[in-house]
């Protein structure tokens, strides 16, 4: 038989050959009855945001209803009917309750349009502005502008944001291994480079705190508008944008098939996906303009669109897609923001940021979408693939090297801020000899630099443990989640009772419970027939988002004047650190690290793949889940002496692996001494280096890590 006629399949299921392998078909175009359904769907979206925009008009602090507004829509407001205050019904439509409408309008269209495009270009269901770092990236161009006080008329705000979202895109998908590269990677990525950005962010928020006033309630996605100024001078962009999209529709469309059939079908595939991304990142640059970074809108509206296409599969061409996503995207935000209204009160509600309530929803799809994703792209190469092994003596020079090093880290430490010491003050000190300055500068730097040093190496064999049971060398306590659940902990302890005095061991306490019940909802969240790793990290990443909403919406709604200090804490501080804290995070890891160190072996062999420790007579549920509760614990407690820092169980056991080999019982004593090192440069640099104003060890770590992250990215790229 000739390979032409051979059927497509064996019995046995093997693949036909390639020479019975036909051309590709460009997508059917859909039959006149289906886009008369699709466009019908498009009608009935329209209708539904009409009604809830006209719900959202009746909302608000004054007293005004909707037939207050008709009758003032219309002339007819009597001479004697006045809103609250005196204002006119009039002036309350046309300067408070429209602009927000329009503007919940704007952004919610230009981001579900957005995400529809992204995760159509990179053939990935999580992809949107957040998960590649568009809004972050926006976001802290804005936050920039501000901070240094750069001259920027207002129609160029968009023109910066949409430099900054544009960059932080580039760089995702340009370290990733480009839009094609798998779900975890992408995402991971994303995220990543998001937390490096975000810290950059929070590091203007505190250093130019008079110049960005008001820019953190903001950066969770406001719809305050002073006028309708904001709205019509982003719609004409946002049309424009649409236009062009739907000019490549159909493009689009055949890109989904792959790249190398869209190339044999005539389809210019970089020249689309390029201006496909202008035009997502545009969109979300007019997005963060309006309103601020309004969350996870870009990845819930597509979502929704998408599951409408089982019922009006018309809706699967782009055409259709595009602008259903826009209007389910408007959707979104206009329901989000009236709900949080209705349930909260217009008063207790003016101090949430919209944003909140949309992240929120984007995390539990993100979370529901992991669940069901399978991808086992950066799991097929190892931590430890592309290390060459290391000798023993090499372990223990460089372990000495780094002992040393840490050494005279932790004695700057002593020496260094705003008042300058030297040895011989601090052998008067421990004489009891001291003079009171000196005597107060250490007392106060004493706990602060043993807190980083036990907080660094905590975090560095969290980051070790959860890198190898999930074979990623990309992942971090930090990105899955679970310092974001301990922060929260804390954070509601802040609320209870304030940060210091008696409710210190509270804030403790919650922290630690925090962390756990957060690794423990992850981890059965993941938990399907088992646990892939990959799929532990996207759930992890959606938990971390959703536990960030809810941090940023307490602090908002507990006191929103004492922001900058908490944020501070939040962003990884040693500041009033006391011995007490240190003594409960070394007690935490004296008991853990050897533990860790026993299952050296189990964990070399989780670092292999799926089969290996099987083979060899592994538990491996049970060593994985034991292993990684370590790591939660460790991560949780390492709370109380650094505050919630990223990086450094990123950064620490990667690094270690370079130097001495993969074999755990080489890498995590060096990670540990990696990190406690890292940490404490990073206090000291914080303390010092704009003395007597700070800078949180997490932002400096944030800073060194980055670069760091960006080049570990490049180079393991596919």
């Amino acid at each position: 038989m000739s390979p032409t006629a051979s059927p497509t399949t064996t019995p046995e299921g093997a693949e036909r050959t390639p020479a019975a392998t036909p051309a590709p078909a460009a997508p059917r175009r859909p039959g006149v009855g289906a886009l008369l359904a699709g466009g019908g769907g498009l009608v009935v979206l329209a209708v539904v945001l009409v009604v809830v925009g006209a719900w959202h008009l009746t909302q608000g602090t004054s007293g005004v209803g909707l037939g207050d507004l008709l009758r003032a829509a219309v002339g007819a407001e009597p001479a004697d009917r006045a809103g609250e205050g005196g204002v006119p019904v009039s002036a309350i439509f046309s300067a408070s309750r429209l602009p927000r409408l329009l503007a919940g309008i704007a952004v919610g269209f230009a981001l579900g349009a957005a995400g529809a495009v992204l995760q159509s270009i990179s053939r990935n269901a999580l992809a949107s502005p957040d998960t590649l770092a568009v809004t972050a990236g926006s976001y802290l161009a804005i936050v920039a502008v501000a901070a240094f006080g750069l001259a920027v008329p207002i129609w160029a705000s968009g023109a910066v944001a949409f430099a900054g979202g544009l960059a932080a895109a580039g760089l995702v998908l340009a370290i990733s291994g480009g839009a094609g590269t798998s779900t975890t990677r992408l995402v991971l990525a994303g995220s990543a480079v998001a937390l490096a950005l975000q810290a950059a962010t929070s590091a203007l928020l505190i250093l130019f705190e008079v110049q960005t006033t008001g820019l953190f309630a903001w950066g969770s996605g406001s719809l305050a508008q002073l006028n309708l100024d904001a709205s019509l001078r982003a719609i004409p962009v946002i049309a424009g944008v649409l236009v062009v999209m739907l000019l490549i529709s159909r493009r689009l469309d055949i890109l989904g098939l792959g790249d190398d059939a869209a190339s044999s079908l005539g389809i210019p595939v970089r020249r689309t996906r390029v201006l496909g991304i202008l035009g997502a990142v545009l969109l979300t640059a007019i997005a963060v303009t309006v309103a601020g970074p309004v969350g996870f809108v870009g990845l819930g509206a597509p979502v929704l669109a998408r599951l409408l296409a089982v019922l009006l599969p018309a809706l699967h061409r782009h055409v259709l897609l595009v602008p259903a996503s826009g209007l389910l995207g408007a959707l979104v935000v206009i329901t989000a923001d009236a709900l949080l209204r209705g349930i909260a009160g217009a008063e207790a509600a003016a101090k949430i940021p919209t944003g909140i309530a949309t992240s929120l929803l984007g995390a539990i799809i993100m979370i529901v979408l992991a669940r069901r994703l399978r991808d086992s792209g950066p799991a097929k190469e190892p931590p430890q693939a592309r290390t060459p092994p290391r000798s023993g003596r090499r372990a223990l020079v460089i372990g000495v090297i780094v002992l040393a090093a840490l050494a005279g880290a932790a004695l700057v430490g002593l020496l260094a801020g705003s008042l300058w010491l030297r040895t011989g003050d601090v052998l008067l000190w421990i004489q009891h000899a001291a003079p009171a300055p000196v005597r107060f500068a250490l007392d106060e730097r004493l706990p602060r630099t043993t807190a980083a040093i036990v907080g660094g190496a905590s975090l560095a064999l969290a980051g070790s443990v959860v890198q190898s049971t999930v074979r990623n060398p990309l992942a971090e306590p930090g990105i899955l989640g679970i310092t974001a659940g301990a922060g929260l902990g804390a954070v509601l302890a802040i609320g209870a009772g304030g940060a210091g005095g008696a409710s210190r061991p509270v804030m403790v306490g919650a922290a630690i419970v925090g962390g756990l019940v957060t690794f423990a909802v992850i981890y059965l969240l993941a938990w399907r027939r088992g646990i892939r790793p990959e799929r532990l990290v996207l759930v992890g990443i959606g938990m971390g988002f959703a536990l960030s909403s809810l941090s940023t919406f307490l602090l908002l709604w507990q006191n929103p004047w004492d922001t900058p200090r908490l944020l501070t804490w939040l962003s990884g501080t040693t500041y009033g650190r006391s011995l007490v804290d240190v003594a409960i995070v070394a007690i935490a890891l004296v008991l853990i690290a050897p533990f860790v160190l026993s299952r050296s072996r189990e964990l070399d062999l989780l670092a292999l793949d799926e089969d290996s420790p099987r083979i060899l007579g592994v538990r491996l549920e049970h060593t994985r889940l034991a292993v990684i509760a370590c790591a939660a614990v460790l991560a949780s407690v390492s709370v109380i002496a650094v505050g919630t820092i990223g990086f450094v169980g990123l950064v620490a056991p990667h690094l270690a692996r370079a130097l001495v080999g993969a074999r755990h019982v080489r890498s995590v004593p060096v990670a540990m001494l990696l990190g406690a090192l890292l940490v404490s440069i990073a206090d000291t640099i914080g303390r010092t280096l704009i003395a007597p104003a700070q800078v949180p060890a997490g932002l400096v770590v944030a800073i060194i890590g980055a670069p760091y992250f960006v080049w570990l990215l490049w180079r393991s790229r596919a």
